[in-house]
């Protein structure tokens, strides 16, 4: 089978020939590693300063060539796509305080991260916040219609144009796009959570003023050629979900159901990014999604489970674990392929991926050994193939 239809079997929960294997986030490193060439692809804070520098077609050239590159050469079988910055784009370099530290035109202050190589915000400047009220959200609602919905031949879509027109007739194309996050707002952290609680109506509002934009940009991805979208957004931390499960039914369910609603209605599969711990609301992730990925087995999310409870119309998309991946042996990748192959790959509606991404640390011999487990192990029906792995 070509890549392309062994994704769209799992999908449908049916068996392919072997089962198939894709990321939604790959960082430099691994780039680097497989391909021997260094490469701007989410290159962190390398990547930032290209910007400054001027160089954006520098680094779009790198994400079409690289993206594509890579997925051959692990033969995976889902191409992720994402919007890039427009032609021309050059922000104004932050303010370097010191060899980590910056600080943008607002006051905000950013370092760069010891582990990623991100640029990261740490000191927010709340001097001038100013909260939404229900009026002034209301007027954005009201104007939605005036907003220019983007064009598909626009210089963003690049990356997304090249991917399909390279790859569509082998390999599923999957776009990165925004998913409703639970709708607080306010000057801090604190803020943002507590208003939850004390302000729902203003959140309702900012629910119903994202969702309605989410709602619009559908034709646009259709008209881009992509086989699905993935609605990234995180739910849960590693122990619970980030908020109580009535606030995401009543505040964020009801834009969910309407974007995968009609992204189907243009052909279109839905695809959920979430990380974290999600048991409370998983029943409901299972009534939108056709797969779900980005399965924190750390946070309590075994994928045994997962297939009995929704695997019968949910695709799971996971089971290598994130920190195995990065801090692990080969035997450790050997046991969560196992482990999630056993469990949740018969009958299909499984996808091989890490617990949430091929990140900054992930040691090379052990991306291999998911690919070779793949390969040697994951022949339909599973656990046929040659090896060690018996079920």
């Amino acid at each position: 089978m070509l890549p392309r239809e062994r994704v769209i079997a799992a999908l449908e929960h049916r068996e392919a020939d072997r089962i198939p294997w894709g990321e939604h986030s790959i960082d430099y490193n691994v780039y680097e590693d497989i391909l021997g060439r260094p490469t701007w692809v989410q290159a962190k804070m390398k990547e930032t300063q290209a910007y400054w520098d001027g160089r954006r077609d520098e680094v779009v050239a790198s994400y079409k060539r690289d993206r594509l590159d890579l997925i051959r050469a692990l033969d995976m079988d889902i191409v992720f796509v994402g919007a890039v910055p427009l032609k021309g784009y050059q922000p104004k370099p932050f303010e370097k305080l010191d060899a980590e530290t910056y600080r943008d035109e607002k006051g905000n202050l950013y370092r760069v991260s010891a582990t990623t190589h991100d640029l990261m915000l740490y000191q927010k400047n709340t001097a001038d916040y100013q909260p939404p009220t229900l009026s002034s959200l209301q007027e954005q609602i009201d104007r939605l219609e005036e907003e220019p919905l983007g064009d598909p031949n626009g210089s963003e879509w690049e990356l997304a144009r090249h991917a399909v027109k390279e790859m569509k007739k082998s390999h599923f194309i999957m776009l990165l796009v925004g998913a409703l996050g639970f709708p607080g707002f306010g000057a801090t952290e604190e803020d943002f959570w507590t208003n939850l609680l004390v302000e729902p109506e203003i959140c309702q509002k900012i629910a119903e003023l994202q969702g309605k934009r989410q709602l619009r940009q559908i034709k646009l991805y259709a008209q881009l050629g992509v086989d699905a979208i993935m609605a990234c957004s995180d739910l849960g931390s590693s122990t619970s979900l980030l908020a109580n499960p009535k606030i995401y039914r009543e505040m964020m369910y009801p834009w969910d159901q309407a974007q995968a609603q009609e992204a189907r209605r243009f052909g279109l599969k839905v695809i959920r990014h979430c990380c974290g711990h999600t048991w409370q609301v998983i029943d409901e992730l299972a009534e939108v999604y056709d797969a779900y990925e980005g399965i924190q087995a750390s946070g309590g999310m075994d994928i045994r489970k997962l297939k009995e409870q929704v695997g019968s119309h949910l695709c799971l998309w996971g089971g290598i674990w994130h920190e195995h991946i990065i801090m692990g042996t080969v035997k450790d990748i050997q046991n969560d392929a196992r482990y999630s192959f056993q469990h949740a790959a018969s009958g299909g509606g499984y996808i091989m991926g890490s617990s949430h991404s091929l990140a900054v640390g992930a040691k090379s011999e052990n991306i291999l050994e998911m690919k070779r487990c793949r390969d040697e192990w994951g022949t339909y029906p599973v656990g046929s193939g040659p090896g060690v792995f018996k079920i």
